[in-house]
């Protein structure tokens, strides 16, 4: 089965700067486009960045200018990099991947597209 595993959150002073990696690993045959979600407390989850298998990317207006989202192909890396950090910017971050590689079904594995998510970084900004 797929996985992604996030890495690289934490406490960050407002202003400050942090790197959040996910990795992708089990049965892939591809990776299609991959993005970071976060959702603070009391609100909805909501999109950060985005990014194709060919480098498109698109960023939510508040993050615009601070954030870049990139990747790496050969590992099934995707990482952002958050500049200029605000307390608003606190919140669980989540990586997202459209993946497609073998399932596992009940009775037999098959090759399938299928969204994944990551199990959450913690990015809290102190003023």
């Amino acid at each position: 089965q797929v996985q992604l595993v996030e890495s690289g959150g934490g406490l960050v002073q407002s202003g400050g700067s942090m790197r959040l990696s996910c990795s992708a690993s089990g049965n892939i045959l591809n990776v299609n486009a991959m993005a970071w979600y976060r959702q603070a407390p009391g609100k909805e989850r909501e999109l950060v960045a985005e990014i194709t298998s060919g480098g498109t990317t698109n960023y939510a207006d508040s993050i615009k200018g601070r954030f870049t989202i990139s990747r790496d192909n050969a590992k099934n890396t995707v990482y952002l990099q958050m500049n200029d950090l605000a307390p608003e910017d606190t919140a669980a971050y989540y990586c997202y991947g459209d993946i497609t590689g073998w399932i596992t079904r009940t009775t037999h594995n098959e090759i399938g597209r299928a969204e994944y998510w990551g199990q959450g970084t913690q990015v809290t900004v102190s003023s």
